[in-house]
């Protein structure tokens, strides 16, 4: 009996990598194998940088907060350690969407930590 390839299924399978690999240079989107390791490898780079992308934002935040802080004579730690004393609950986003969006609000909020 001859032996049964299921042609359809890997063809649509191929064609679905070498879709989602449209855009790239070269070999990276037409040989079969070579499309197929990019791709993996970029889903493997999109699973580590949606976790890293949670720190570079905390540290964006930060750096963000800290300047504004300064301009009113604080450093970073000392507006957190008194904004944690007075139990505000306002988290470190917030914090710097103020500083940058607006400086009035964030101007209060060291005012009432002073």
């Amino acid at each position: 009996m001859p032996r049964s390839v299921n042609s359809v299924a890997s063809r649509a399978r191929r064609k679905k990598i070498l879709k989602r690999t449209r855009g790239n240079f070269l070999s990276r989107r037409n040989v079969w194998t070579v499309a197929k390791n990019t791709y993996e490898k970029g889903l493997t780079y999109a699973y580590r940088d949606r976790k890293a992308k949670k720190r570079e934002f905390r540290s964006l935040w930060i750096q963000r907060i800290n300047a504004a802080a300064r301009q009113y004579g604080l450093t970073y730690s000392q507006f957190i350690g008194r904004i944690a004393k007075q139990n505000i609950g306002l988290n470190r986003k917030v914090l710097a969407d103020l500083a940058m969006n607006n400086p009035q609000a964030f101007e209060a909020i060291i005012n009432s930590v002073k």
